[in-house]
């Protein structure tokens, strides 16, 4: 425990305790939550204190019916799906302790750390409606940081404890804050959500998985607009190379 005449600086657990002489670097650790957890392929004893709940473009550009994909003529009913499922984890992930970290994609105005062949995936004739023009129906920015584009659905609570990243690739570790966030924070244990699952999702969950983190997808929570046989593929991927698959069900009666 740090010295309470000491001054505390920084986020626990990476906390020191410091004055004139003396700087603590022992950095307590967090008070467990251990929980068993009936995943697909085994059971997860995890702890609670360790974990994040990680939700991914749940925003207007992919979910809302006046957004980015709708405009391209995809349908996003899909993509809306975990919307109701989630309106039921996020409390109960908050009561827990549990952080939420929402990744939206939010780029730069200028663009400038985004390459021509990233720009192609959203304007591949140059001459449509790409990365950070104007929505016909509302002119709000495609994916532009700050921008109703990039914001999370009206359906889905923020709070202000929230932790909020932007992303500018389909992984969200990729030239973000996010590794060092968690790492600061003492999060080893990440469950995922949001969409599409065989894009960003699943692109953001195996840089967790590289990275070293213990990655849990949670099917309700999680849905694309991509044909069928991409999310069997994605499943099936993340049991057999990433991580854990789990039906939220499992996770309430893992916290109850």
């Amino acid at each position: 425990m740090i010295d309470r005449t000491l001054h505390p600086l920084g986020t626990p657990p990476n906390a020191w305790g410091v004055d004139e002489k003396i700087a603590d670097i022992t950095r307590p650790p967090l008070t467990p939550k251990t929980v068993e957890l009936q995943a697909e392929t085994k059971t997860l004893r995890l702890d609670l204190a360790k974990a994040a709940l990680i939700i991914i473009d749940m925003q207007n550009d992919f979910c809302h019916p006046d957004g980015w994909l709708a405009h391209i003529g995809v349908d996003v009913t899909p993509a809306r799906k975990p919307i109701a499922p989630l309106q039921q984890a996020l409390p109960l992930f908050r009561a827990a302790g549990v952080p939420i970290i929402w990744i939206n994609w939010g780029n730069r105005p200028d663009l400038l750390n985004i390459s021509a062949g990233l720009r192609h995936v959203y304007n591949p004739t140059g001459t449509g409606i790409g990365l950070g023009d104007p929505l016909p129906k509302n002119n709000a920015p495609v994916l532009m940081a700050g921008s109703w584009a990039a914001a999370v659905v009206d359906e889905l609570e923020q709070l202000p404890e929230d932790i909020r990243v932007d992303k500018y690739r389909m992984s969200g570790f990729w030239d973000t804050a996010l590794d060092s966030i968690l790492r600061n924070l003492g999060k080893t244990t990440l469950f995922f959500g949001g969409v599409n699952a065989d894009q960003c999702v699943m692109a953001t969950l195996q840089d967790a998985n590289f990275l070293g983190y213990d990655c849990i997808l949670v099917k309700e929570l999680t849905a694309t607009t991509s044909p069928e046989f991409c999310w069997q593929a994605t499943l099936y991927n993340v049991n057999q190379c990433f991580g854990f698959v789990c039906d939220f069900q499992a996770i309430v009666e893992a916290i109850a």
